[in-house]
């Protein structure tokens, strides 16, 4: 069997055990209402309104229910109603009859029994019975809120999430590989290694990076804008928040404002803000600035820009998807002429980044691209859209970039390549985009002075070079199990005494490495070494010095390394040529 087959097979089992599971729910606690239960990557949810709150002591219980549903061997079998029989049946739901009202009155509506005591709303397919299920092999894991429909105006329901496979070896097989990630899962790894928290009063989605953390998002940012400086890129430094006038220009206020932190009252105040969800519509202004000639081309801005979005409380994660970050963010302004060689530009600063950083590898490449049939997500007209995407396409071609399309994945106003990476659990976030936008510069007016005298429109290329900084330290923990390479560990050597004889030695080491740039810390409490390079092993660190009398006596050190061969007799300028050549060099 093929393996599209294959997949297409685990995936009406996965949507066929979450009718199960429903069945079984009702069974248990008849007050529950159901409302949707779709397949996913490794199992399948169901989204419940359920009066008792489901804990991990419900769990054996429901599954032995499923079990038995199972065992009874039941069909599972279509029958298409009217819209009006349809109400009728689901007349006690208003979830289920919310989503029947929203289809045409003429609608033939699929339901699916299983066995002659449960029904329920939906398209299918399914297997034929449940007899087809009996080696499928599952294991309920997690129970969640999860707002009706994803929105925080609704009721909060349970999602009760479950494993899926084909048979038990499957499903062993993936939970070890979970248990293995969650060691490396930023979000625990990342408090632990004392780099980021987070505060219930503070609010959903707004970490607090802590003096490492904080240190290693610093590093990066000082790389990132030396590279971009290198390669011809200006620094601009904008507002965090503007007028709604400004959004409104843009098109932000009519197809983002959802999205965005609005201060103020429409109806009320005079003068409404919102804060910047993005830096475009800004850093054209230093466009704006004066006249520009064709001479002038390209003109790049580049920004470390924090910005603020709006997220559902649903999708925030750890570091990865917060409501307050900041981005390495760039706009160009080129003709059409330059267009091809600039977007390559910004690609190769961003596949530089990802290689340096050693994310490469985990990288993906999607075409993100308009959906014609929900025109109102967009501005520009559809010849605008097909000729932009058209330039795209041959520009990727022309660069060999293996990529998948993503229909409806544009942004409002053009096209755009997202580089994609996974985290640990193998959920996708787009880290890096690059985004070619003819329609924007027209509503602001921006225009130069070609070669023949006549004013044009110049293209504009959105652009990030490493993204988010904050998801790029998510990645980059997992990537590491917090095991940084040396030029970007928030502490490179952590030096250790092996009696308070050698305190005054240790110190004066101390001392030397910091005078040298190293980010060093000094141990020298009255405590046995064993337990103080455990200590120091648990946080990471890539160099231990050890000092004790022989060491003091002879003027060296002993060293303790990742990926280094325990060394005595070390004198300290030759370990300090070792760190700054490894750091020089950005080895991983």
């Amino acid at each position: 069997m093929e393996k599209k087959e294959k997949n297409e097979k685990l995936h009406m089992a996965r949507h066929s055990l979450a009718h199960v599971l429903a069945k079984a729910l009702v069974e248990l606690y008849p007050s529950t209402k159901l409302t949707i239960g779709p397949a996913i990557d490794d199992g399948f949810y169901y989204d419940v309104d359920l009066d008792e709150q489901l804990t991990p002591d419900h769990f054996a219980a429901i599954e032995s229910k499923m079990k038995e549903i199972l065992n009874k061997g039941e069909n599972f079998e279509r029958k298409v109603v009217s819209k009006e029989e349809a109400l009728k049946l689901f007349a006690g739901n208003e979830y289920k009859t919310e989503i029947i009202n929203e289809l045409a009155d003429d609608s033939e509506i699929s339901i699916y029994y299983t066995g002659d005591d449960f029904f329920d709303l939906c398209s299918g397919p399914h297997v034929e019975s449940c007899k087809n299920l009996q080696n499928y092999a599952f294991k309920i894991h997690a129970v969640n809120g999860a707002y009706w429909r994803g929105s925080e105006k609704n009721k909060m329901l349970q999602r009760v999430y479950v494993y899926a496979f084909a048979d038990k070896k499957q499903l062993n097989d993936y939970v070890a590989m979970l248990e293995e990630a969650r060691k490396r899962d930023h979000n625990k790894l990342g408090r632990e290694l004392e780099l980021f928290t987070t505060v219930d009063y503070i609010g959903q989605g707004l970490p607090i990076l802590l003096p490492k953390g904080a240190k290693i998002i610093q590093l990066l940012q000082r790389f990132v804008e030396d590279e971009e400086a290198k390669r011809g890129w200006l620094l601009t430094k904008t507002p965090f928040m503007a007028k709604s006038d400004l959004y409104k220009i843009s098109g932000h206020w009519d197809h983002y404002k959802d999205g965005m932190f609005v201060l103020g009252d429409e109806e009320k105040d005079k003068e409404v803000f919102a804060l910047r969800p993005m830096t475009c519509p800004f850093q054209y202004q230093a466009y704006l600035n004066k006249a520009r000639s064709y001479k002038d081309l390209p003109l790049r801005y580049n920004e470390t820009s924090t910005l603020f979005r709006n997220e559902a409380s649903g999708e925030m994660h750890g570091l990865i998807r917060v409501r307050q970050f900041t981005i390495s963010e760039g706009h160009l302004m080129c003709t059409p002429e330059q267009l091809e060689d600039e977007f390559k530009g910004c690609l190769e600063l961003a596949v530089f980044m990802l290689k340096t950083l050693g994310l490469h590898e985990d990288a993906s490449y999607r075409f993100s691209q308009w959906d014609p049939n929900n025109r109102e997500k967009y501005i520009g007209t559809e010849e605008e859209w097909n000729n932009v995407q058209g330039i795209m396409e041959r520009i990727l071609n022309h660069l060999e970039i293996p990529y998948e399309i993503g229909v409806g994945e544009a942004a409002f106003y053009g096209p755009k390549l997202d580089i994609q990476i996974k985290n640990v659990f193998g959920k996708e976030d787009t880290l890096i985009t690059i985004q070619i936008d003819p329609m924007i510069a027209e509503k602001f007016g921006m225009e130069y002075t070609d070669k023949d005298g006549s004013k044009k429109t110049p293209f504009i290329i959105h652009r990030t070079s490493i993204g988010c900084y904050e998801r790029t330290l998510a990645y980059l923990i997992e990537k590491y199990a917090g095991a940084f390479p040396l030029w970007l560990a928030p502490t490179q050597v952590k030096v250790l005494t092996l009696t308070e004889r050698n305190n005054g030695y240790a110190k004066g080491i101390y001392d030397c490495l910091q005078a040298a740039g190293i980010r060093a810390e000094l141990d020298d409490r009255n405590e046995k070494v064993g337990y103080k390079i455990r200590e120091a092993m648990s946080m990471k660190i890539p160099y231990l010095i050890i000092v004790g009398d022989e060491e003091e006596q002879n003027k060296t050190i002993s060293i303790r390394g990742r990926g280094f061969e325990n060394k005595s007799g070390l004198l300290l300028d030759d370990f300090l040529k070792r760190l700054n050549e490894e750091i020089e060099t950005k080895k991983i």
